[in-house]
């Protein structure tokens, strides 16, 4: 089991920056390939960005290509999410996910978090 716990969310200003947190515990994360999603009102959950489980892949949609940089620092078992140039299209609640396979954006992930709200105003 792994369980995650994101952080980092709030009321921002278009144009603005924010960067989330996962914390991870239970099984070694460092093992895990990790991914941020978001659902906003009303719409699907999508895919935002993910990272391989020794940092050496990552992939973005293209929606956020550019202004998102996904990170992970396995020695404290933490995933990161700097989010630059808000637009108030991001606002959603994010989860941090982890996957046992792979950090491809179609992989099944495993484990999910309760998630945190960004909400970027205009």
């Amino acid at each position: 089991q792994v369980q995650l716990v994101e952080s980092g969310g709030g009321l921002v200003q278009a144009g603005g920056s924010l960067r989330l947190s996962c914390a991870a515990s239970g099984r070694s994360f460092s093992s895990y390939a990790m991914g941020w999603f978001r659902q906003a009102p009303e719409k699907e959950r999508e895919f935002v960005a993910s990272i391989s489980y020794g940092s050496a892949l990552t992939y973005y949609a293209d929606s956020v290509k550019g202004r998102f940089t996904i990170s992970r620092d396995n020695a404290k078992n933490a995933g990161y999410l700097q989010m630059n140039s808000l637009k108030p299209e991001d606002t959603a609640l994010y989860y941090c996910a982890a996957a046992s396979r792979s950090a491809s954006p179609h992989s099944f992930y495993d484990y999910w978090g309760q998630g945190t709200q960004v909400t970027v105003s205009s």
